[in-house]
């Protein structure tokens, strides 16, 4: 892959950035526990770009967000500055457009970095407005005319049309910092250039988030096999008979309608749809495996069992591309991690190229040890919502906006 796979988009190689004030949107936001934001991946990845900026005498300004308004997360950003200085020199104010912050940018030197507060103080932030209506909020309008360049780095926040995000490119030269190119590259060969057979194992909690994926792949022919797993998997032993729903399930309405949803993609996808043959559930606080058809109603399945996690993993090493989201169980919990393990291990020995998207996927690699360089053929998304975005197909104002044609 090269440069030709971006060409709309500017690149770090393609502008001239040795003292030119730099507008550098990153995705620094965090998990907070009890008020502490914790390291993620995406403060180091976005460190990198920065770094390479500053070594290249650039004056950087970097616009970030916390949280969301009203979230226990909704946070000032001095914690995030503390965990980017492990990673690069940078100078934090706690102000995002007022004086102070209209002077700091004024000051920098080359090769200096600022960090500006929480872009979400600003209520015009996150008003949905087309691009060409934020880049006239007062925002855009006070700090774009101390600016030379605008570079997006933060791929997970592409799908939403926020100031920070949308506004800027219709004002500023603008291009894509270095971990949106390989977010894009990743995502473009997944989606436009599948090599078959392609592969989806889609898990976690959340099965909602994965309906569309699902029938939009299926209705596009762009999937040779859906893998199921986590609530998702048990959600289609449902679907398929294999479990009876207790009395408690039928009066819950998300419930039935996840239910109903399931069978209609069943007559979509039908024998491409493949579920788990056994399952592990508690017993005496201990892990089990028993058959799926063996799963009484309103008994919970942690995590899938070892015949599926076999079938699973040859399915993969048969693969050519696979794309995973979400883990196949319970993986916090050391007897219910074994599923997710086994299909991990299977990309890390499979020459498919895999795409794995979701946080809680690589939390998941994260609890069990396994290491991205173990990976050599995956690319490991960080973005969630903008992550299924492009996988639906969907335009992403914040990618839309950066493109020069």
């Amino acid at each position: 892959m090269n440069n030709e796979d971006l060409k709309e988009f500017l690149t770090i190689d393609d502008l001239d950035v040795e003292s030119k004030t730099i507008f550098f949107r990153a995705d620094i936001n965090s998990v907070v526990v009890d008020g502490k934001v914790q390291m993620k991946e995406r403060i180091k990845e976005n460190a990198k770009t920065i770094r390479e900026l500053s070594a290249k005498k650039a004056r950087v300004v970097i616009l970030a967000h916390q949280g969301r308004v009203g979230g226990a997360d909704f946070l000032p950003l001095e914690q995030h500055a503390e965990l980017l200085r492990n990673f690069v020199d940078l100078r934090y104010i706690d102000d995002v457009m007022g004086p102070a912050a209209r002077d700091a940018i004024r000051k920098l030197w080359d090769g200096e970095v600022l960090l500006l507060d929480n872009v979400r103080l600003l209520a015009e932030e996150t008003l949905q407005r087309t691009p060409e209506e934020h880049a006239k909020s007062i925002f855009v309008q006070k700090l774009a005319p101390l600016a030379d360049i605008y570079i997006n780095d933060a791929f997970s926040v592409a799908h939403r049309s926020h100031a920070s995000v949308v506004g800027f490119p219709k004002v500023l030269e603008s291009g894509i910092g270095r971990l949106m190119e390989r977010e894009l590259r990743a995502l473009r060969r997944a989606v436009h250039s599948i090599r078959r057979p392609c592969i989806y194992v889609l898990g976690g909690v959340k099965s909602e988030e994965v309906f569309d994926v699902m029938e939009h792949t299926l209705k596009r022919g762009k999937v040779n096999e859906i893998l199921t797993a986590g609530t998702l998997g048990t959600l289609f032993l449902y679907a398929r008979g294999i479990i009876e729903p207790s009395e408690e399930d039928k009066r819950n309405k998300k419930f039935m309608e996840n239910l109903a949803r399931a069978k209609r993609i069943l007559e979509l996808g039908d024998d491409k749809i493949k579920c788990p043959k056994d399952v592990a559930v508690e017993v005496n606080g201990k892990r089990r495996e028993i058959p799926a058809n063996s799963v009484k109603p309103k008994q919970k399945v942690y995590d899938i069992g070892e015949e599926t996690a076999k079938e699973y993993a040859e399915e993969i090493k048969g693969a050519k591309t696979v794309i995973m989201k979400g883990p196949a169980g319970w993986y916090e919990h050391e007897a219910f991690r074994k599923g997710t393990e086994e299909i991990l291990r299977a990309l890390a020995s499979s020459d498919a190229f895999s795409l794995i998207g979701g946080g809680h996927t690589s939390a998941a690699m994260s609890t069990l040890g396994i290491n991205k360089q173990n990976l050599p053929h995956t690319h490991v998304s960080l973005a969630g919502g903008a992550f299924l975005h492009y996988l639906l197909e969907k335009n992403l104002p914040g990618i839309e906006v950066l493109k020069r044609y």
